[in-house]
């Protein structure tokens, strides 16, 4: 009963976020995915979050509501902790070749371990600090929700930048200071507010491009 429920649960989620039926493949995908995310967990501690109800919510439906300013690729998830935004980003977007980046090696085998299971042959881990990845592929679009501050991930970020390079920094409160300290390399494109399905707290996507 509990597994229909959460089916019940992301199914309504997805419906609020994206027009059109959900895909039953991806959402089994999903549901694969949280499976994973909570037995490895008891193990891992990947997340502070237990609850596979609190994770739909918090973990998947919170990726998930950046996907409409995703773009076509390739992306670059620093930061990648359990594989937040970018193996539900990899899963929804079929087409999308995603890098997931951390720099702690249990978290990397565990997505090594979700990327086989889910056959989700676009979603490639690698274990490196951001600044100090090389950048192969190089990404057009880098995104995280990891990074203290939005400067820091912009300096992190520098040496993958050229021309059109776009940086989406997942935040909860509209982070106007922090853009004050923002590199002058970079320019502030948008800030989006987010609306995700059954979270009251407040969510907002900075997107920048580079200019220099």
């Amino acid at each position: 009963m509990r597994q229909q429920q959460l089916r019940e649960e992301l199914t309504a989620g997805l419906g609020e976020l994206m027009p059109g039926p959900v895909d039953p493949g991806q959402l089994e995908a999903l549901l694969d995915y949280l499976q994973l995310l909570v037995r490895w967990n008891k193990t891992y501690n990947l997340t502070a979050i237990r609850d596979p109800g609190q994770m739909i919510t918090r973990h998947l439906l919170d990726s998930l509501a950046v996907l409409p300013w995703i773009g076509p690729g390739p992306l670059l998830d620093a930061g990648t902790g359990a594989g937040l935004p970018g193996l539900p980003l990899a899963i929804m977007q079929p087409g999308l070749e995603v890098t997931l980046l951390d720099s702690a090696g249990k978290k990397i085998r565990f997505l090594n371990h979700v990327v086989r299971e889910l056959k989700l042959v676009q979603a490639r881990p690698v274990q490196a600090r951001l600044e100090s990845w090389s950048g192969q592929p190089l990404p057009q679009t880098i995104i995280s929700r990891a990074f203290s501050t939005i400067a820091a991930f912009a300096l992190a970020s520098r040496h993958l930048a050229v021309s059109g390079t776009r940086l989406l920094a997942m935040k909860g409160k509209r982070p106007d200071a922090e853009l004050e300290d923002l590199p002058a390399c970079w320019q502030v494109d948008s800030i989006k507010q987010l609306q995700v399905p059954g979270l009251q707290e407040e969510r907002h996507l900075v997107m920048m491009s580079f200019i220099a």
